[in-house]
């Protein structure tokens, strides 16, 4: 199965929302990463990620999650993931990221 990203843009002033649909592998992941790490890199930002219809993710969908936490860190930015499905979120607690990432079991400002 492939990745769909939908980004929708300026929200609210400074934040966006993507809107991922599919499943995060070694095969999709260098797409996730070239469409969320310039959204992270802006100062200020707050990057919102939709996991609602996200049915798998393996360490390589980590991987570009971790890399976009660390260029928050850098920018000043934020990125809040939100809405993710038991074997997503399950994936994050087995690994302890849900302890550094910021997890919402819903979507804040609407869909």
């Amino acid at each position: 199965m492939d990745l769909n990203i939908n980004i929708l843009g300026n929200v609210e002033g400074t934040k966006q929302i993507l809107k991922l649909t599919g499943e995060i592998d070694a095969y999709t992941a260098p797409k996730l990463k070239e469409a969320l790490l310039p959204l992270v890199k802006k100062d200020g930002e707050l990057v919102i990620v939709d996991l609602e219809n996200v049915s798998y993710m393996d360490s390589t969908g980590l991987g570009v999650f971790i890399s976009a936490l660390k260029a928050t860190k850098e920018h000043n930015s934020e990125l809040r993931l939100v809405s993710l499905q038991d074997r997503v979120e399950r994936l994050f607690e087995i690994t302890g990221l849900n302890s550094i990432i910021n997890i919402d079991s819903t979507v804040q400002g609407g869909n």
